[in-house]
């Protein structure tokens, strides 16, 4: 195998490398919360949440002594809600089992909620120097193609082969500042659609380059049709205040508060819908208003929605948790003291600009 061209790619690093606010202060604590963060999600939107959330939990113990109701609104907007709960839980077990100190093995790591092989080289490389090699998606990219691996990037064989590639790459000296430079590559030059070979520091021996096909690679994995499916969501009323409901911990969006309601089923209209959902989660009848008064679109990774949302009424009686976890009554200003999935947000938004 081609000596990977270290010589080159760390200077351009240091020349290069982003100013970014995990780095700036690269504490285990903060190489963890960043890279869960980045786990899923790109730097320029992570930063603003890293930012807020290292300035509401600025250690492991303030993150493992406050409510998950805070974390998950800490978590807002960024989606991927199970990575916020695993920050949760992982900073309460350190706190018990490790005396509020991070493992520093990849052992002990991936034994923790959320923290994977390579999520633990990241944190054990970048703070500790370990020789560690990382496989996020910038790094299999940039692999990819200076080898111009040819096979499908999902397969196990495949993935394999990146980590045996990952782990011979790494150089003695400054293993840690080599995978961070290789990820930051993959992020500025080795881009997925548009790679800035011209401007690449590698480029002579990138195998890719050489045969004129960057942007070929990955090779593309054909990909299954997203479902679509119509979800109903209910505004109940008492008065000034407004019924929201919190989704239970586990599954999709868990912990949320979300305004009541469900996925409509075959055969069913909107209202049906709604007023079956609202019997089975809150055991209530309510008159559902005729039309919408807002619909709302939204892709999660595997699917895609349109909420209709709708203004009810309810008769008199007693609320009783069938399939949510609580319910709470609050005014309108009061929603954004709770963390909603981001399509409820656009509701609250025009509830809060509504003049009735």
């Amino acid at each position: 195998m081609t000596k990977f061209p270290e010589k080159q790619l760390l200077p351009w690093f240091e020349k290069n490398s982003r100013d970014l606010p995990w780095r700036r202060n690269r504490t285990p604590y903060a190489a963890w919360v960043s890279e869960i963060m980045l786990q899923q999600t790109q730097v320029r939107q992570v930063e603003p949440y890293y930012r807020r959330f290292m300035e509401w939990f600025p250690e492991i113990r303030t993150l493992a002594k406050a409510r998950i109701d805070k974390v998950l609104k800490a978590w807002e907007g960024m989606g991927y809600y199970s990575r916020a709960r695993n920050l949760h839980q992982t900073a309460k077990m350190v706190v018990k089992q490790f005396d509020g100190k991070l493992p520093t093995t990849v052992e002990q790591l991936i034994q923790l909620p959320g923290i994977g092989r390579s999520t633990a080289g990241a944190i054990l490389s970048l703070v500790y120097n370990q020789p560690l090699p990382i496989l996020d998606g910038n790094v299999k990219r940039v692999l990819i193609r200076v080898f111009n691996i040819r096979k499908e990037p999902r397969k196990p064989s495949t993935i394999r082969e990146l980590w045996d590639l990952a782990a011979a790459l790494l150089p003695a000296q400054q293993p840690g500042l080599f995978n961070e430079a290789l990820m930051e590559l993959g992020a500025l030059i080795c881009r997925p659609k548009d790679p800035d070979c011209p401007h690449c520091p590698i480029k002579r021996k990138c195998l890719a380059y050489a045969q004129g096909n960057p942007p070929d690679l990955p090779l593309k994995v054909p990909g299954k049709k997203i479902p679509h499916y119509d979800v109903t969501a209910a505004v109940i009323r008492r008065g000034n205040k407004i019924l929201i409901t919190q989704r239970p911990e586990k599954g999709l969006l868990g912990g949320l508060w979300e305004f009541p309601g469900g996925k409509r089923e075959k055969e069913e209209s909107l209202a049906e819908c709604l007023k079956r959902e609202i019997k089975e989660e809150l055991d209530l009848e309510i008159q559902v208003e005729e039309a919408p008064f807002l619909k709302v679109k939204h892709a999660y990774s595997h699917f895609r929605i349109t909420l209709h949302c709708f203004f009810c009424r309810r008769p008199s009686g007693r609320i009783k948790l069938k399939g949510v976890k609580d319910f709470r009554w609050v005014f309108p200003f009061e929603l954004v003291d709770f963390a909603f999935p981001r399509a409820d947000q656009k509701v609250i938004a025009y509830l809060t600009a509504f003049k009735s």
